[in-house]
């Protein structure tokens, strides 16, 4: 499955860096499952190496699967998420739920390890410089009716205080960062851009600590992690949203804010505006969310960008490098979205 060059969020943990695997143990998975269903398997390859989960496409003499192995082991909240995407299937919502074992199980534990097995989808990745217009609004819409159908099948999230990122905290970090930065020997291009980036983010984070926003009171059930290697396209339109597993609740429409700022950025850092409207309008129809509830939105995430340095965190700090190719546009990104925060805000609210 082909991967964008969309710039992705920082997952909600940091993980360790990449290490070989072994293949998991297929014919003891596949025994718990109908034989009729799903055959006797032929290969099993892994197909990325996520940075939550690991996944392998499975072929059978029945087709082919997504065998995913979540390494988080949280039975509970992988079955939560199994019944959450049955449920949106059954509302017409584009999504892959897993396949169900012999006894009508989802998640099969062996060795401690958790696995699903999920039938599998052809489709590829598109971010936003590959959408028109009118195929970024119909991805508005599309989120939009993934937030009203969790409501629908998951109930009201309850509310959840969140607070904005303390610009003392945030110092604290840039001169840890400047600090392995500046210890490097011999430095990069790349260091010199991260400590650019750092001081100039210190002197915005300065200039605009007054604008600290309050904590976030409102809590809704959403995706989580609503980006373009989460949704697969057939042809012009979405065959699959897939990876749950940060669904929970949250503010809704942050989720729709940061979603833009992931498939409408151009390598240069600034957001396609105009896509950005075409997207934000057809999210506040599906969802039935008013302009204030997008512009609140658009300054907690934009303040959440300008403390966030998870992408050089994980290089200086944990020595793990997959995340530097999107520093340059989520660097530039922070500061064109601080210099052109009132055009940003109106595509959003307008």
């Amino acid at each position: 499955m082909p991967r964008s060059s969309a710039t992705l969020p920082a997952p909600a943990t940091l993980p360790a860096p990449p290490h070989p695997h072994p293949l998991p143990p297929v014919e003891s998975l596949l025994s718990g499952y109908p034989r009729a269903r799903v055959g006797d398997a032929l290969s099993c390859e892994p197909v990325a190496l996520g940075l939550l989960n690991r996944g392998y496409r499975l072929a059978t003499t029945r087709g082919a699967y997504f065998l995913k192995h979540h390494l988080d082991g949280d039975r509970e909240a992988i079955a939560r998420q199994h019944r959450a995407t049955q449920r949106l299937q059954a509302l017409g919502l584009p999504v892959a739920p897993p396949v169900e074992d012999s006894d009508g199980g989802t998640v099969t534990v062996i060795d401690g390890r958790c696995y699903a097995l999920h039938p599998w989808v052809d489709g590829r990745h598109r971010d936003g410089a590959q959408l028109t217009t009118p195929q970024s609004r119909r991805l508005g819409a599309l989120l939009g009716a993934v937030h009203t159908c969790l409501e629908r099948v998951m109930g009201p999230g309850a509310p959840r205080e969140c607070a904005g990122a303390d610009p003392a905290d945030t110092y604290a970090l840039i001169n840890e960062l400047l600090a392995a930065v500046r210890g490097r020997s011999p430095r990069d291009s790349f260091d010199a851009l991260a400590e650019y980036r750092l001081l100039e983010r210190r002197e915005l984070v300065e200039r605009h600590a007054a604008r600290r926003p309050a904590p976030a009171a409102e809590g809704a059930w959403v995706h989580g992690d609503f980006h373009p290697l989460n949704l697969l396209y057939r042809g012009a339109e979405p065959a699959a949203i897939v990876d749950w597993d940060r669904l929970g609740v949250q503010p809704r429409a942050e989720e729709a804010v940061r979603a833009a700022a992931i498939f409408f950025v151009e390598p240069a850092g600034r957001l396609e505006l105009a896509k950005v409207r075409a997207y934000a309008r057809a999210y506040r129809r599906a969802a039935g969310a008013d302009p204030a509830e997008l512009a609140h939105a658009v300054h907690r995430v934009w303040w959440e960008r300008l403390n966030d340095f998870w992408i050089l965190r994980w290089r200086y700090l944990l020595n793990d490098r997959r995340a530097d190719p999107q520093f340059p546009a989520a660097s530039a990104l922070v500061v064109w979205w601080t210099k052109e925060y009132e055009a940003v805000s109106d595509a959003f609210a307008g």
